[in-house]
């Protein structure tokens, strides 16, 4: 029982953690372009040497 009386806090705050994590990589603009890399390769860049 005192195994749960630690587990459970610290897995919340694993939990919050990585809400906090997720929340800031949105903030700081890391999801705005999710296909532009893909579709980059398939561009055909004759023009340039």
């Amino acid at each position: 029982m005192t195994g749960l009386a630690l587990l459970i806090p610290v897995a919340l705050g694993l939990g919050l953690l990585g809400l906090a994590g997720f929340f800031w990589s949105v903030k700081s603009g890391q999801f705005d372009d999710a296909d532009g890399a893909a579709l980059r390769i398939l561009i055909d860049d004759e023009d340039q040497p």
